[in-house]
This record gives C-alpha cells, structure tokens and sequence, in this order.
C-alpha cells in the first residue's frame, strides 16, 4: 500500500514533493524544493528494530579498512582545525572510532549517540568541531537534527557529514544503500547546497560522500 508523505521532513513544505520510486517494502518521495528524498514515518523501524541494524555493525578502532574508510572525513577534517580543538562525534555508534583517530591527534572529542552514547549533557556544549559520520541518512526529523548539530558549532568552527550520495531515479532503483531499512533520508549534492544556503556556511565538498560546513 502506498504511504503518503504529509510534508518534507527537511524544508517542511506541504507540497511539492512527488513519489519517487517505490519497491515491495517502501515507497521514497522527493521534493523539488530541497531535493531531499525520504520514507514517510509508517516505514520507520521500531527502536528495538533499528538498534539490532546497529549491533550488527563491527565496527573498532582496531579494524584498518574502518579507519580508512573513516579517513575520508577525518583527514580533510584535521587539517582544518587548530591543534588540541574540542569536538563531538555525533552518532558515534557501538564501536566509536572517529574519536579515537582525532584523540591520537591530540584532540578532545565528546561522544553523542541515542543508542550508545545517550549522555545529553554533551548537547548543552558548543565545539570547534563536530563530525557525522554516516548518521543524517538515519535522521527522523532532518530539519530538527540537522539544527541541533549545526547549533553545537562554535563560529568559524566546522561541521563534516559523510553520507551517500543519492543520483537519479535510475541509478536510485539499483542503489543498495537505500535498501537498508534503517535509512529513511537520503542526501543529494543539490540537498546539500540547499542545506548550505539555509545556513549561510561555506560548503566544500571534499569526497563524493564527505561535505564540510564552515559556520559564519
């Protein structure tokens, strides 16, 4: 049965979002204002349901292809910020590692995570520097979220997101990474600039799937 989708979850606009794709487990909407592209709610995981996905990773600052692949944000991350910065791993997941690799650099990093790291306190703090690495494609509420991560970044301070990135219709069909259940939001370049024009930041985009924001 299709959902219907009643607003964008990023922009909040009550129209101009169409059906996108749909499959035998979901339907995707897009919307024309922020190119967002997302599942309504009656898709979403329970909290027992998604936090299982989560256990399942293996993830460990012993594993190099994970340290890596977590390169990727981490390096164009470091050098961009002053030496012995202060920042928070957002979404640090059951085997937090970012924060290890930043820590080796002589760097302070705060964990956040709901599952792992549910602390709030560490959401009371602005930092020099915040990272989320592969978190906003699991974000109910993008526009909510996305406004909590970028209100922790000092002025001048940096936020990095690595996600993948969504292409067109055809290449969407066939991606595997829109077939994880615990995905609902998906990214596009086009979204990210929007995202970058909302608040005004700079916007570098460093990998396919890693974009820095610079705060005014």
């Amino acid at each position: 049965m299709t959902a219907i989708a009643r607003k964008c979850p990023l922009c909040e606009h009550s129209s101009g979002f169409s059906l996108f794709h749909s499959d035998t487990v979901r339907d995707y909407y897009r919307c024309k204002y922020c190119f967002l592209i997302f599942v309504p709610p009656e898709y979403f995981l329970p909290s027992e349901a998604e936090k299982a996905e989560y256990d399942r990773h293996q993830n460990s600052p012993d594993d190099a292809g994970y340290r890596t692949f977590l390169g990727k944000l981490f390096m164009p991350m470091q050098e961009r910020i002053r030496p012995h910065s202060v920042g928070l791993d957002f979404g640090s997941g059951p085997g937090p590692t970012l924060s290890v690799m930043f820590e080796e650099q002589g760097h302070n990093v705060a964990l956040y995570d709901p599952f792992y790291a549910p602390e709030r306190k560490v959401l009371k703090v602005e930092y020099d520097f915040v990272c989320a690495s592969e978190v906003v494609e699991h974000f109910k509420n993008p526009k909510i979220d996305l406004e909590l991560i970028w209100s922790l970044v000092k002025p001048g301070g940096w936020l990095g997101i690595m996600t993948g990135m969504a292409q067109d219709r055809e290449a969407f069909t066939g991606w595997r990474y829109k077939d994880d259940r615990s995905h609902i939001a998906f990214f596009s370049v086009e979204t990210m600039e929007w995202i970058a024009r909302k608040w005004q930041a700079e916007m570098l985009r460093v990998e396919k799937s890693v974009f820095l924001f610079q705060k005014p």
